[in-house]
């Protein structure tokens, strides 16, 4: 059995209703937008976020979960899709998930006004059945991803990015949203706010843990047999590169920031920078960090009682460090 599938066992049935609830979410009077919107169901990925939802629902509430763990599930899916579609649009992207993008498929305007439609459904969906604690989760955790991608560019722009700066980053763009899901699923079911609190925080540690693996892919060979550079060539500064402009000689430092900002697009050349960072430690420096946020979660996770749903959430914090893609 796949680790996913695993995963999802103790929660299947909920999963499956969850498709249902979530199509019948996004549904408008518009046939255009219907049209679009039922592209972007029949190419989901692997929905580790209402995944999340679910299982730490089921794991505060004895095993049961109600009509709100479904609202929050679909309010943070309905969402995290709007911020995808948008994000599409910012990076001028074409491919989501090996499928064209929206934009790719109908241009910025409407992937523009589908993400808003979007967002607009996971807003309404909790007024209207007065979620307003869901809400005020999901909420909080956008105003993070937006202030933490403007971070990174102003940051970016004088690749000035010390460790701890880098931290603020990917805790606001990406762990915030994880730490929603899992706070969301708590508070669903009504748990006590000091383990809605833990949640959130189980969250936020899986989040940062998720987030340094992907910087570590741009150095790894396990994709496409060679190591890829993109965040190299998009001047982005990941913590393999933070860590060996901190310990290089300062003609390898001023080396690898010319590179960076001016050579960027010479594939020899990121060749080059990325065999350095390697040299310099960066990816030992990394896996590191990762691994302790990885235990870190890990620990959180085991002051709760023991049963299958605590399972699969701790198999799903191993699986986010092991995964391959």
């Amino acid at each position: 059995m796949k680790v996913v599938e695993q995963i999802k066992e103790p929660i299947y049935e909920e999963m499956e209703l969850f498709e249902k609830k979530f199509k019948t979410s996004m549904s408008s009077k518009v046939a255009l937008l219907n049209r679009i919107t039922h592209f972007i169901v029949n190419r989901k990925g692997k929905q580790m976020r209402p995944m999340f939802v679910f299982l730490v629902a089921k794991m505060l509430g004895k095993g049961k979960i109600n009509e709100r763990s479904y609202r929050g599930a679909a309010v943070i899916e309905l969402i995290h899709t709007a911020t995808l579609v948008h994000d599409d649009v910012v990076d001028d992207s074409n491919q989501r998930r090996g499928f064209f993008s929206i934009n790719a498929l109908w241009k910025n305007k409407i992937a523009v006004l589908v993400g808003d439609y979007l967002l607009s459904k996971g807003l309404l969906l909790s007024i209207e059945n007065e979620d307003f604690d869901l809400l005020k989760i999901i909420s909080v955790a956008v105003r993070e991803m937006s202030q933490g991608e403007l971070l990174q560019i102003e940051k970016a722009r004088n690749l000035d990015i010390t460790e701890e700066i880098y931290y603020e980053i990917i805790r606001q763009k990406t762990a915030t949203l994880l730490a929603a899901c899992c706070s969301m699923g708590a508070k669903s079911v009504d748990a006590e706010d000091e383990d809605v609190a833990k949640m959130h925080e189980f969250g936020e540690l899986l989040g940062m843990a998720f987030q340094i693996k992907d910087d570590l892919f741009d150095y790894s060979e396990q994709k496409i047999g060679k190591p890829t550079g993109i965040d190299i060539k998009e001047q982005k500064m990941t913590l393999p590169m933070i860590h060996a402009l901190n310990t290089m000689e300062r003609s390898d430092k001023n080396w690898l920031i010319k590179t960076v900002k001016n050579h960027n697009k010479d594939k020899k050349r990121v060749r080059e920078a990325i065999k350095r960072i390697k040299e310099a430690g960066g990816l030992d420096f990394a896996k590191e960090k990762m691994e302790s946020f990885r235990v870190r979660a890990i620990e959180l996770l085991k002051t709760f009682p023991k049963n299958t749903y605590r399972d699969s959430l701790e198999l799903m914090v191993n699986y986010v460090i092991e995964r391959s893609i």
